[in-house]
């Protein structure tokens, strides 16, 4: 075991240390943990607050000690598909809580400590898996002789001041690369995309924000190829955000002319009365101007949003040089309003108009094809809305729309299914795929981003080289639970081949094949 420690102190320095509270012994931690969800189960509202405060202890940790049993259950208690050997125990418990519970190295100690698993020190907790991290590449390459085609979707996301870059592709949520950068410039990007290439996988069309250093490598690494702006970060969300200022601003502006208007009933002279009566008609004016204003904000956020469907109501395809038109007009609208943030969003949406709508290109690609299909045309035009909604689902933060969009992605599969009869779960999926490829904004690598943030949070932002690495084999070989590729890993529907093993059983044959004599050492 010396030897083993002393090949992983060579790869990867030593982690940081933790304390503990000595008082809150480790029966007292269980107990907290069992009461947790017990309480939540039985509808105890209040609970943790009283665990909290008996304990001295906050409400953040107790949620994250019935997480840290919840974890070591799964661990201890759930069927695994093959028998685990005691010298793989400890590696099998790191990787799962570090991986699939997310939890901190410190917790991880604690949590193996606990169930007397070895190596269970908080050095090689933190040292082991970044060791695995170091085995593993950050680009995803294609077979051998083979090229593959996908859209890439690049964002950014940080750990203290060091960006992670990071291209997913949209239909099978795949990482294709990750890393952990010096900077962000055009020239990361541009190795960054060489790099995929180098590994046999080019780009048919970019996804990005408005980024400087995304935009530059466009331009000068891949100018023949589309680029679509994130029509959310471009249009929806700045406009949102700017109607729901205005609509905050008009409602208080209300209520302080309804304050206004009940003022002069308690004036004891005409005098003031007077003065009361002049406040409450600058009031009503300032109340008039700010509804005034959202009113036209809100009719340019619907125009706006209307346009940017890819289908209408009935099925058919937007099209661009209308939409491009009906958006301009839109963007016109603010400009004699004089709102300084307006004018500023509207300023950076007109940057963005001539690209903004590439998508439409791809949507009406999709579309022709699909209209050659042997089937009747009602079936597809009831099937495209169905789509559409149903990314609204998924999509949509305000509940009423949600339920609105539910309603409809359930409605239309049934008129199409009336014109498909025997063929219809088959032509579903192909018009599914298909219109998949459409893509619009960056939504799904935010996605991405939010599952990989945990790991740098949890890390203290003390992340290596190595743990995107991880991170990225993780995901991509990692079975979905729920959502519609339920059932299915990324890398399934990325490469079309079933995936037998489970993602550490295929991690440990990525590392009894480079270093065959890893595991022979820690037994």
């Amino acid at each position: 075991m010396a030897n083993m420690n002393n090949h992983v102190s060579d790869m990867i320095s030593e982690g940081p240390k933790f304390a503990r509270r000595p008082d809150l012994t480790p029966e007292i931690r269980l107990a907290v943990a069992c009461s947790a969800p017990e309480a939540q189960q039985n509808g105890r509202w209040g609970r943790i607050t009283e665990l909290a405060g008996h304990f001295m202890i906050s409400r953040t940790f107790v949620y994250m000690l019935a997480s840290f049993l919840a974890a070591a259950g799964v661990i201890v208690f759930s069927a695994t598909p093959a028998p685990v050997t005691s010298h793989l125990l400890p590696f099998v418990c790191m990787l799962t809580l570090r991986m699939e519970g997310r939890r901190s190295v410190e917790a991880i100690s604690a949590i193996m400590k606990r169930f007397d698993v070895s190596l269970s020190s908080v050095g090689s907790v933190s040292r082991y898996p970044n060791c695995f991290g170091k085995l593993l590449p950050n680009t995803l390459a294609a077979e051998v002789g083979e090229t593959k085609l996908a859209v890439f979707l690049c964002d950014e996301l940080f750990s203290k001041s060091a960006p992670i870059l990071v291209t997913v592709d949209p239909v099978s949520s795949v990482i294709l690369r990750i890393e952990l950068a010096g900077s962000r410039k055009a020239e990361d990007w541009k190795e960054h995309w060489e790099c995929l290439g180098d590994n046999g996988i080019y780009a048919t069309c970019l996804v990005t924000d408005e980024g400087r250093g995304l935009t530059a490598a466009h331009k000068e690494a891949l100018a023949d190829i589309v680029r679509q702006p994130d029509t959310y970060h471009a249009m929806a969300h700045v406009f949102g955000k700017l109607v729901r200022q205005l609509e905050d601003a008009a409602y208080r502006a209300i209520r302080k002319e309804q304050e206004r208007e009940d003022a002069p009933d308690s004036a004891k002279s005409d005098k003031v009365v007077t003065k009361r009566i002049d406040a409450c008609e600058e009031a009503t004016a300032v109340a008039n101007e700010r509804i005034g204003l959202y009113d036209t904000a809100h009719c340019l956020y619907l125009r706006i949003l209307e346009n940017l469907r890819v289908f209408d109501e009935d099925g058919n395809p937007g099209d661009r040089r209308q939409s491009e038109e009906e958006i301009g007009e839109a963007l016109n609208m603010p400009d004699e309003l004089g709102v300084p943030k307006m004018d500023k969003a509207v300023r950076k949406a007109r940057a963005t108009m001539p690209e903004l709508l590439n998508y439409s290109d791809t949507a009406g690609t999709a579309v022709e094809n699909l209209m050659t299909l042997p089937i009747r045309q009602e079936a597809p035009e009831a099937l495209f809305p169905a789509w559409q909604h149903g990314k609204g689902v998924t999509k949509s933060k305000n509940a009423n729309v949600r339920q609105y969009d539910k309603e409809h992605a359930a409605i239309c599969p049934e008129v199409a299914s009336d014109c498909l009869q025997d063929d219809s779960d088959m032509i579903k999926s192909q018009v599914c795929a298909d219109l998949d490829r459409i893509v619009q904004s960056s939504a799904l690598v935010e996605c991405i981003n939010s599952i990989i943030r945990p790991y740098p949070d949890n890390s203290k932002n003390q992340v290596t080289r190595e743990t995107p690495n991880l991170i990225m084999f993780h995901h991509n070989h990692r079975r979905y639970k729920a959502g519609k590729r339920k059932g299915k890993t990324p890398m399934e529907l990325f490469t079309g081949k079933t995936q037998k093993k489970d993602w550490i059983e295929l991690l440990f044959d990525v590392v009894k094949e480079k270093y065959p004599s890893f595991f022979a050492l820690s037994g």
